[in-house]
């Protein structure tokens, strides 16, 4: 063959799926009387040996990358080596221990959260327990996901945009404290027995009775349905957020029940559905002040409703969340995991 009629040749070697195509098709270019090319009679050789062969699939299908971790080694019968469990755990214990500053999450739970309280206080707000975060800073609410400082700030009961260092002031300033009903660090509230749950609601009683707050705010309903059936005898069903029936015994101190403020709240998971029950707080410690217009206090049923959060927002002039760049720095969370916290609130 000449040069080109090599190349010729080897093309179609490559592509033998071409070989159904009239051979001046099937070629890059031809001559004009190409029956008396010695080429095509050549190509009509190797054609025939083509016929005979069985079929080539060439056919490629494409692979697609899986998102996501990819899977631990498998053994043959299924089962993840241990080497990789291992070493899975111990990874584990290393982001742990990145997290609270070299210190793992046993370490972390020995430590204890102190109450922010005093003597006569107008909102007490009252958590379930310590969580490792918490414990770890040594403040309340510190998770930056966390929306109880943001509904702090938008319901107006505090007059800027506030973070968990500023816990400490808030009794002085702003008439606040926190306590929690169990003081055992835990990384959830699931991890606490309900005898010590029980116990911890006899020693919130204690409390409130000693310091005498006007108003006892808890934060989330599991915490005061256990309270409610220890303190009052009453099984608490199908709680309504908002002023509740009962005073604290030997004291003039009224429940408040609002949402929890975890972000992990199913029923509200962002903090601007929230607020509204922040606002209603703030509407009842100045009524029972003397601060709002005369009114009688009584026992009423809240529950949330849109239109009526955004009146009271537009009431308040809150026009929009304003980040106090103070929080970030003191979060300790990357900036992506920031923003993404931010981003869905």
């Amino acid at each position: 063959f000449s040069s080109s009629s090599s190349f010729r040749y080897q093309s179609y070697q490559q592509h033998p799926e071409a070989q159904h195509v009239t051979p001046h098709h099937s070629m890059g270019h031809y001559t004009e009387g190409y029956t008396d090319e010695p080429v095509m009679a050549e190509l009509s050789v190797h054609r025939d040996l083509l016929h005979n062969q069985e079929p080539v699939d060439q056919t490629v299908t494409p692979v697609k990358k899986k998102r996501g971790r990819p899977p631990k080694h498998q053994v043959e019968n299924g089962e993840p080596h241990e080497e990789d469990d291992e070493m899975e755990a111990v990874k584990k214990a290393k982001r742990a221990q990145n997290r609270f500053n070299g210190l793992s999450v046993a370490e972390v739970m020995t430590k204890t959260l102190p109450d922010v309280i005093t003597y006569n206080l107008d909102i007490l707000i009252i958590g379930i327990n310590p969580g490792l975060m918490s414990a770890f800073k040594g403040h309340h609410y510190p998770n930056p996901g966390n929306h109880f400082w943001k509904c702090l700030f938008l319901s107006g009961l505090t007059d800027q945009q506030l973070n968990y260092m500023h816990d400490h002031t808030l009794p002085e300033k702003y008439s606040i404290g926190f306590t929690n009903m169990v003081e055992r660090t835990t990384p959830g509230s699931k991890d606490l027995s309900s005898k010590e749950i029980r116990e911890g609601g006899r020693q919130l009683l204690e409390k409130l009775q000693k310091y005498k707050p006007l108003i006892a705010a808890f934060n989330g309903k599991g915490i005061y349905e256990i309270f409610c059936k220890e303190t009052f005898g009453v099984k608490a069903k199908n709680l309504d957020f908002g002023l509740q029936p009962y005073k604290i015994p030997e004291t003039e101190t009224v429940c408040y029940l609002m949402p929890s403020s975890s972000p992990r709240c199913a029923q509200f998971p962002r903090a601007q559905d929230k607020v509204h029950f922040y606002i209603k707080l703030k509407e009842l410690r100045d009524q029972m002040k003397g601060l709002a217009p005369s009114r009688e206090v009584l026992e009423t049923e809240y529950s949330f409703d849109l239109q009526l959060a955004k009146e009271d927002a537009k009431r308040l002039a809150i026009k929009e969340e304003k980040m106090d760049p103070e929080y970030e720095s003191c979060s300790g969370m990357h900036a992506d995991t920031r923003q993404s916290s931010n981003s869905s609130i």
